[in-house]
Order: C-alpha cells, then structure tokens, then sequence
C-alpha cells in the first residue's frame, strides 16, 4: 500500500511540475512603475471619498526631499 502511494505522489508531483509556470522578472525601471501606477489609480476628483483618497495618497508618498535639504530649507540662514 505504501509501495502505490509513493507512485502516486511521485506521478502528482510530476504532473505539477510539468504545469508549473515560471514568473518573469520585471525589468522595468523605478519611472516606468512609479508612471504606471499613477495611470492605473482611479479618477480621485470624483467621488464621495475624493478629498480622503487625495489625503492619503499624499501621506503615503511622502516627501522626495532627504532629510538635510528639509533642515536647510527650515532655517535658511544658517
């Protein structure tokens, strides 16, 4: 009996590996994602969540700026 389960797995195991895809990298460069992303994010002008949908985009995406540029743009005389 362990003998016919053991041909069985292996001929499922086989099977699945035959079926199996592969996934290809993405080659795409950080702009090409960042664009397509932005392409694909629905209407937020309209809508009842618009203003909330904005809010969070921009809090999600943060600022580009590293953290010296923020403290010479702060205190410009120094």
């Amino acid at each position: 009996m362990d003998k016919r389960l053991d041909k069985r797995h292996k001929r499922q195991v086989a099977r699945a590996k035959l079926h199996a895809k592969t996934s290809k990298p993405d080659v795409r460069t950080h702009e090409q994602i960042e664009a397509a992303r932005e392409a694909s994010r629905p209407d937020a002008g309209r809508g009842r969540l618009a203003k909330f949908a904005r809010a969070v985009r921009s809090k999600l995406t943060g600022s580009k700026e590293s953290p010296e540029e923020k403290d010479a743009a702060e205190n410009p005389g120094s």
